[in-house]
């Protein structure tokens, strides 16, 4: 049985035709195939504001929170389980009916879902040096022998696609997860990544918002690992 994952086009074309993005505000929703690739940031948003991704936003909450506290950062959350792109949207489409918000005050037009494997947005979608920062938390920790070859971060196209997509000496990743081994195995395979390296300041810039499973694992008395690897050039 293979270490790592092997992944080809015929693997992306049977698991992403339904890959979609989603405009929160709008509920507009275009097929990802329709969209030039790479994506143009500033025409896709209509600003020239700074990009930063979640990858796997679970039920939303960090995505809903750090959007609304910085309206002048644009946000896009990536997730492929169904799932979770639905309850996502219900959060988003709960939060404006509870607070009235107006859809066109600008509330939330910063957000974007994308409904698609990770992987292939970010190496056939994400234009290079244009991220400011990658969120990943609790990513699925695979815990079974044989399920490890799925996790996300033995994925050497996944890891080159961060490096090469975000920012020099500004761009960051953010990783949280309360599954030790796998941390450990994260800034294992993060060393071999030369364009990154680890910093010890600054472990969150959003510390105080949490994400679903963060709750629910803080609640249940598990450690919290955390980690922050900065681009710089060479």
């Amino acid at each position: 049985m293979r270490e790592n994952p092997d992944y080809n086009d015929i693997y992306y074309q049977n698991t992403t035709n339904y890959s979609q993005i989603i405009d929160i505000v709008t509920e507009r929703v275009i097929p990802l195939s329709d969209l030039a690739a790479p994506i143009d940031w500033e025409g896709f948003f209509g600003n020239a504001h700074p990009v930063e991704i979640e990858i796997g936003f679970g039920k939303g909450r960090f995505l809903l929170e750090t959007s609304k506290r910085h309206p002048k950062v644009n946000y896009v959350g990536v997730e492929r389980a169904q799932k979770y792109v639905g309850l996502t949207r219900e959060r988003f489409e709960k939060y404006m009916q509870h607070f009235g918000v107006d859809k066109t005050s600008g509330t939330f037009s910063n957000v974007r879902l994308a409904w698609a494997d990770a992987n292939y947005f970010l190496t056939r979608y994400v234009p290079a040096a244009s991220v400011q920062a990658y969120h990943i938390y609790f990513p699925d920790p695979w815990p079974k022998k044989r399920q490890r070859k799925r996790r996300i971060f033995r994925n050497q196209d996944f890891l080159s696609a961060l490096a090469e997509t975000l920012k020099s000496d500004v761009g960051r990743l953010y990783i949280a997860t309360d599954y030790e081994t796998y941390f450990w195995e994260i800034q294992e395979r993060l060393s071999q990544v030369s364009a990154l390296r680890p910093i010890e300041e600054n472990l969150s810039p959003d510390r105080d918002i949490t994400t679903n499973f963060e709750m629910k694992y803080t609640s249940e008395g598990r450690e919290i690992y955390r980690a922050v690897y900065e681009k710089f050039s060479s």
